[in-house]
């Protein structure tokens, strides 16, 4: 090993640990011989067999409970027969009660939190109404040489073939697994809220290949066509690329646009940034609170998201879509544009976050609040963090379960500048 030169291998071996906390990324942390391990599959407190799967660092290595010895009260069977060690590794918490499971993830955010921006945060996970299968609407398949779909296991290339898949909704599960995709690396598949169906084939190296949609006979509406789908949220019909981005869980984009919303109180004749705005959702869904003689400007790098978000908003003349990198430089010129600074920002940035140029950007704002959407609670701490360093308060929390038996969670956070 390049990185452990003097030191033998743990990789393949098996030895016994007591699980400690949970940690960010799915898994739980243990020691063994003052390394740390890495556990996937196990819970905290519980005493478990791990067997080595990596061991690339000085510091720690990877494993799987691969025999548990004394269990959590939290674990329970897995509904999935396709979770496990060495299986799919699409899901983190197959193992672990619902409840539990939105305990873990808060105690991640706590920790995030805590560790990455030094505040000290307490709150709990709400549930999304559905329970925890049958709820992903959009999924990603990955397709071996054979030409049969599956998911691949945890940090591998290898192609786990299934014929379900439990938390994926039926008609994306229909559309894909069974089936043969010769000469296709993956096929993404997405379920719009009229039960359309679009699937579209990416080639080994992740490009576009073909898309084929289709919809239930009567179910086609005005706002879906071609390769659009129809979404439905806050009141409005939603036109969004077939399987380009829109939240998975089919009750997720009330629940955020409601604590969206909620943090942002808008007042009308106010101005709002929505950031990474995708097909317009929260610019779209505040629109209305700030009037004909207020502006919402919604700012997306991807020309046919803007496209479909400027449809979505043609009914609303105090919105518009401006196409952009949302990066330090371009945001910067995008504020010395309007003819004063905006009131509320809202953005909802990739896994990787804003980053810290962009943060100083909008902290250096005279915006009143700034709703910040993340779904990766280490990102979202680092940015605060660079709010917090300029003078900014975090001063609302929300956390959502949009993805069970996962280890993802979905926040809402509101940023307000001090007082004076």
């Amino acid at each position: 090993m390049a990185d452990r030169p003097d030191a033998p291998t743990w990789l393949g071996d098996r030895f016994e640990v007591t699980v400690g906390p949970v940690a960010h990324g799915g898994h739980c942390v243990a020691r063994h011989e003052g390394r740390v391990v890495f556990v996937r599959h196990a819970l905290p407190g519980e005493r478990v067999v791990v067997a080595v799967t990596e061991d690339r660092h000085p510091g720690y290595c990877r494993a799987d409970a691969v025999e548990v010895l004394d269990a959590s009260p939290d674990r329970v069977e897995r509904p999935c027969p396709y979770s496990g060690p060495g299986k799919c590794g699409g899901c983190d918490w197959q193992h672990v009660a619902p409840e539990a499971q939105r305990r873990l993830k808060g105690d991640v955010v706590t920790e995030q939190f805590a560790r990455l921006a030094g505040m000290d945060v307490s709150l709990d996970v709400e549930e999304l109404p559905g329970g925890p299968l049958r709820w992903r609407s959009r999924a990603r398949f990955a397709v071996d040489r054979a030409g049969r779909p599956g998911l691949r296991p945890h940090r591998s290339r290898e192609v786990v073939v299934l014929d379900d898949c439990p938390i994926t909704v039926e008609p994306a599960v229909e559309a894909v697994l069974g089936r043969r995709w010769d000469g296709a690396g993956a096929v993404d598949v997405a379920v719009d809220s009229v039960g359309g169906v679009t699937t579209t084939t990416l080639d080994r190296r992740g490009h576009p290949q073909s898309t084929r949609v289709v919809r239930p006979t009567g179910a086609a509406s005005s706002a879906a066509t071609g390769s659009r789908a129809e979404r439905k949220a806050w009141h409005r019909d939603w036109q969004v690329e077939g399987t380009g981005f829109w939240q998975v869980h089919p009750a997720a984009a009330d629940a955020l646009v409601g604590a969206v919303a909620g943090f942002a109180g808008v007042r009308p004749g106010e101005r709002v940034l929505d950031l990474y705005a995708g097909a317009g959702l929260f610019g779209g869904s505040l629109a209305p609170g700030v009037g004909p003689d207020g502006q919402v400007i919604c700012v997306e790098s991807d020309a046919g998201a803007c496209a479909a978000a400027s449809d979505n908003l043609s009914d609303l003349p105090q919105a518009e879509v401006w196409q952009g990198d949302v990066d330090a430089e371009g945001l910067t010129d995008l504020l010395a544009e309007l003819d004063g600074p905006p009131d509320v920002v809202v953005l909802d940035p990739p896994r990787s976050g804003a980053g810290r140029e962009v943060s100083a950007v909008l902290a250096d704002t005279r915006a009143r609040a700034v709703v910040y959407v993340a779904c990766d609670p280490a990102s979202l701490a680092r940015d605060v963090a660079v709010f917090a360093e300029a003078g900014w308060r975090l001063t609302g929390l929300r956390a959502y379960d949009a993805f069970p038996m996962t280890a993802h969670v979905e926040c809402v956070a509101l940023l307000e500048p001090a007082a004076g």
